[in-house]
């Protein structure tokens, strides 16, 4: 038995914490001919389980450890499925077969299935991602085409011996972690370049969510799609070979510029992904390679987009010298705090998909506008909280004919409709960087004007036609509509509209006799209470404009208080009581909307 990798270690471990799961798996579809030979094929596939071990691996516990499990060819009960669908049922039933979860430790992590489907004939493979990556598939396929034309010709294929195993990379990469303790190799300045790269990296990327983070992640997602056309492609092409960048830096630039747009700050850490295979001896080679680079973007001090992958390439570049730490090991190191909500480090995913590319040709404008175009959001699984997988596409000639990408985002956090937005105005940002990328940060416009308008002037149209009157002509109107309707509430006692009327007039004619009219002020020095309210409305009524003043307040601060707004009248609990011998008849005084209300003095 031989130790996981690194990267298997951590996919073992989120098997045993969340049970079985299709969260990790990825398929191939491959559409045959009629007259495929499924004999032929079943044997061919087992050629390619014979030749790449991995294929051929269970994952078991010894002593509270995982390990591989290499079995025999001629202890491997695996073969090809046949099924049957209908035409109309075989994308339903190429998911169903892609959702069936593996049982690491019983099952090897690949399936074949052969759908007939009307006149079609498609095969399917569902390999967990314990066994294979993105850089997998072109070995993968090429041995299976190989082995099948051998197979058709009764024979076995004849192929150069792969130089290593799976095995044999994991063993390389625990005998490379094990000089960690000596200072001088090549993993310990690695770590150390890490530890500095990633200091005060932020714990998690604040992006504009619309949903609270769960305790615990389900890994439902969307995903939606989207891309910019050839002539946008092109200048992004130009604008990375004039600043010695990679089309990726360009992208990744852009990724960040948009999440800071989008409210995210001005350190954007990205998980971008690299192949992983530093010797040419693991090029043809199926297996779990690939390696997560955190990279952080800086944006501070309103740069230019120009600067902005400035920025990125220095950073990228840096990274990419220090490529040899796991991310599963690096994660270890920095012990950053752990979550099930989450991924540690970096909660984006960009990867660049140019294993293999595509070609369309510009006269055929259903193929070209197939990658620009953006389509609705459906349901997938969703390993991070966004994840954007670009491919480009070039014509005949290889010119850039457009870029496409996949947006994939959790469900826990996001709305479809939002999934759509992220891949949209991801395509607004390359476009706008395209065509001047000596713009500004701030000056780079994410939401388009139509929607700018409907947030901005729509959703702010919040004008309503209002009455003009005076707050004592409000409360009498209610009076006549709910006299007995309940109007103050204080300790246990409540007032109604009727009985709070009668006594407010009381007092304005107090008032008024004190001569209280409009423009003057009226200090009310009384504590919290009902008589308050009779108080502040007796006031209004009068004409005149209350000044709240709170009786505990110094002697010295009150005297300035009614000095300043020149007041020959106070109102405290006395005066309220005094006015019980005034008649409850309105004082009939016109009042004014322009008149004051109430002064306030604040507390400086």
């Amino acid at each position: 038995m031989y130790p996981l990798s690194f990267a298997q270690q951590r996919l073992w471990f989120v098997e045993q914490l969340e049970g079985p799961s299709a969260t990790y798996n990825s398929s191939v579809t491959m559409r045959l001919p009629a007259d495929v030979d499924p004999v032929a094929l079943n044997a061919a596939l087992r050629d390619v389980l014979e030749r790449h071990e991995v294929l051929r691996t269970v994952f078991v516990e010894a002593d509270g450890q995982p390990y591989q499990r290499i079995l025999k060819p001629d202890e491997l009960v695996w073969e090809l499925r046949l099924a049957e669908t209908a035409p109309a049922d075989l994308a339903d039933a190429l998911g169903d077969r892609t959702r069936q979860a593996f049982d690491l430790s019983a099952e090897v992590p690949i399936r074949a299935t052969l759908f007939s489907a009307g006149a079609d004939r498609v095969l399917l493979l569902v390999l967990h991602h314990i066994a294979w990556d993105g850089w997998s598939k072109a070995p993968l396929t090429r041995d299976l085409s190989t082995a099948y034309a051998a197979r058709r010709q009764g024979r076995a294929p004849e192929w150069e011996p792969l130089p290593i195993q799976y095995a044999d990379y994991a063993l390389w990469q625990r005998e490379m972690i094990e000089e960690q303790h000596d200072p001088h190799s090549l993993i310990s300045q690695q770590i150390a370049y890490w530890r500095e790269a990633l200091a005060g990296i932020p714990e998690q990327l604040e992006l504009p969510f619309d949903h609270p983070r769960p305790a615990a992640a389900s890994h439902r997602g969307y995903s939606s799609g989207f891309g910019v056309p050839a002539e946008v492609h092109a200048r992004l092409v130009e604008l990375a070979r004039a600043e010695g960048a990679t089309l990726f830096m360009v992208l990744q630039a852009a990724l960040a510029v948009l999440f800071s747009r989008l409210g995210a700050g001005t350190d954007i850490p990205l998980g971008v992904s690299v192949a992983g295979r530093g010797d040419e001896a693991l090029n043809d080679l199926v297996g779990f390679f690939v390696n997560t680079l955190v990279i952080r973007s800086d944006l501070s001090g309103d740069p230019t987009f120009r600067e902005v992958l400035a920025r990125v390439r220095e950073a990228g570049l840096a990274a990419f010298e220090n490529q040899d730490v796991p991310f599963e090991k690096l994660v270890e190191e920095l012990a950053p705090t752990r979550s099930l909500a989450r991924n540690p480090l970096h909660q984006v995913l960009l990867i660049m998909q140019n294993n293999a590319r595509r070609v369309v040709d510009p006269a055929d404008g259903q193929a070209v506008g197939a990658l620009t175009a953006a389509s609705k959001a459906k349901s997938t699984m969703s390993k991070f909280d966004i994840d954007l997988s670009v491919e480009e596409a070039f014509d005949p000639e290889r010119r850039p004919a457009g870029l496409y990408w996949a947006v994939t985002a959790a469900a826990d956090l996001f709305e479809p409709e939002s999934v759509e937005r992220i891949a949209e105005y991801w395509a607004r940002v390359l476009a706008a960087v395209a065509a001047d990328p000596d713009l500004p940060l701030g000056a780079v416009e994410v939401v388009a004007a139509g929607e700018r308008r409907r947030v901005v002037v729509e959703w702010n149209a919040t004008a309503v036609e209002v009455s003009v009157g005076t707050l004592p002509g409000l409360f009498e109107a209610r009076v006549v509509a709910s006299p007995d309707a309940v109007a103050v509430v204080f300790e246990g006692v409540e007032v109604s509209y009727g009985e709070l009327d009668v006594r407010a007039n009381r007092l304005a004619r107090l008032l008024v006799d004190r001569g209280v009219g409009p423009e003057c002020v009226v200090p009310v020095v009384m504590e919290r209470s009902v008589e308050m309210v009779v108080a502040l409305l007796g006031v209004l009524k009068a004409g005149g404009a209350y000044l709240p003043v709170d009786p505990e307040l110094p002697a010295g601060r009150v005297e300035y208080l009614v000095s300043v707004a020149g007041a020959s009248v106070c109102v405290t609990s006395e005066v309220v009581a005094e006015s019980s011998g005034y008649s409850a008849e309105p004082v009939g005084r016109e009042l004014r909307p322009e008149s004051p209300a109430y002064v306030i003095f604040t507390s400086g």
